[in-house]
């Protein structure tokens, strides 16, 4: 059993995740695109845009600027990517298809949100005209279509009839999504957006994609305990365990122990000898670094969770909190809000860990604010005095 220090498991996730990749010169190709994904496997998408949609994010952490209109079409026109459900709703790479079908067989069983399965078996002649219509004329939208049926409510309640039943039919595997550039949904043949070669290959049983997929969360994290690698295509514990035995078994992944873990590890052995991580970037709340915040905790001894459904009286750091990653590790926070209107990037709070320079924290976030505002196409960048970093920040800013 191999022994790792805390910081060597920080520097493992890292370099799993990209972060140990030399800084990227010249500009950003789909050939980049496609180099970080190898590595995250999974692109987390969220509605929210407090900064920017969450799908920018993660590129930009790791590769600097880009245009994010290259991005958009290469998730979703060049054939390499597909929005699925997985890690919530994500973005994977065509090859996963097979692999993550099990996941649609648990959703004709049952297995997701109870008003869809309750649906499908209630109105399932409505929900097969609905997929007769996309193969006839997808690309389409729900309100495109002949009966979108609208219903009365609020929230889940309210959504139509027709949006309804292209979920369902989404999460089914029978369509497939493309987004427009304003982040719309338009529906199509699932066969539309997957490769031929793909789509006839044989499909694993659920121990065999549970498997492959438990491989994927190890090299895309680097290390990590069985309830961490689980989480990454949201597996069950039960289901795992036994794939996590076959593959320590084959030597794909290593058993470890680390420093002040209740758990043991599984190590991706890629990542036996890795050397130091010189990254500064900030991160988004859906970034798979800190997406399971058990193990950005237990890793990192950096508490977060997402506030944007807390009360806003009751918030500790803010509404969109983004962790400031320096070399290895998580020194601080900031509260971010784009607005586009007056064309500045507001820092709304900035909070430094105990443990962190905050002169030093101050000055490396400055310039990573001015990077993401000049990703981001706003002018100017806005320091209000909130947090026990503010003060600092703002000196850090006039004296630049």
């Amino acid at each position: 059993m191999f022994e790792i220090s805390t910081r060597e498991a920080r520097r493992i996730s890292l370099h799993a995740q990209g972060f140990g990749d030399p800084p990227k010169k010249g500009s950003v190709t789909s050939k980049d695109f496609k180099r970080v994904m190898s590595k995250m496997n999974v692109i987390q998408l969220d509605s929210v845009q407090a900064v920017c949609r969450s799908h920018y994010l993660p590129m930009y952490s790791r590769l600097g600027l880009y245009e994010r209109e290259d991005l958009d079409h290469w998730l979703w026109h060049s054939g390499k990517t597909f929005e699925t459900w997985s890690h919530e709703a994500s973005i994977v790479q065509v090859e996963l298809e097979p692999s993550l079908r099990w996941m649609k067989r648990q959703a004709r069983k049952g297995v997701t949100w109870s008003g869809l399965h309750k649906m499908a078996k209630q109105k399932s002649g409505y929900i097969a005209g609905v997929l007769a219509e996309v193969q006839q004329n997808g690309p389409i939208n729900a309100s495109s279509l002949r009966d979108p049926r609208p219903r009365k409510g609020q929230w889940w309640d309210g959504r139509s009839d027709g949006t309804r039943a292209l979920d369902w039919l989404f999460r089914t595997g029978e369509v497939g999504i493309r987004r427009t550039s304003n982040f719309n949904r338009m529906y199509e043949p699932f066969s539309n957006l997957i490769p031929e070669k793909i789509r006839h290959e044989t499909t694993p049983v659920d121990d065999e994609a549970h498997r492959d997929l438990l491989e994927i969360a190890g090299r895309s994290h680097g290390i990590g305990t069985a309830s961490d690698l689980a989480d990454y295509f949201r597996m069950k514990i039960s289901d795992v365990r036994p794939r996590l035995e076959e593959l320590v078994e084959d030597r794909k992944l290593l058993l470890a122990e680390v420093q002040g873990w209740t758990e043991p590890a599984y190590l991706h052995p890629k990542f036996r000898n890795v050397g130091q991580v010189k990254a500064r970037a900030l991160l988004s709340p859906f970034d798979p670094v800190v997406w399971c915040r058990p193990r950005t905790e237990r890793i990192f001894d950096f508490k977060y969770r997402l506030e944007i459904y807390v009360p806003e009286k009751k918030r500790e750091f803010g509404y969109y909190v983004l962790p400031f990653l320096l070399g290895d590790e998580l020194v601080g926070r900031v509260d971010l809000k784009a607005d586009r209107s007056s064309s500045q990037l507001i820092v709304k709070g900035s909070f430094v860990e105990k443990t962190a320079n905050p002169d030093r924290i101050a000055q490396q976030l400055s310039i990573e604010l001015n990077r993401l505002k000049k990703f981001l196409g706003l002018k100017e960048i806005v320091v209000r005095r909130r947090g026990n970093l503010s003060t600092k920040l703002i000196n850090a800013r006039t004296t630049s």
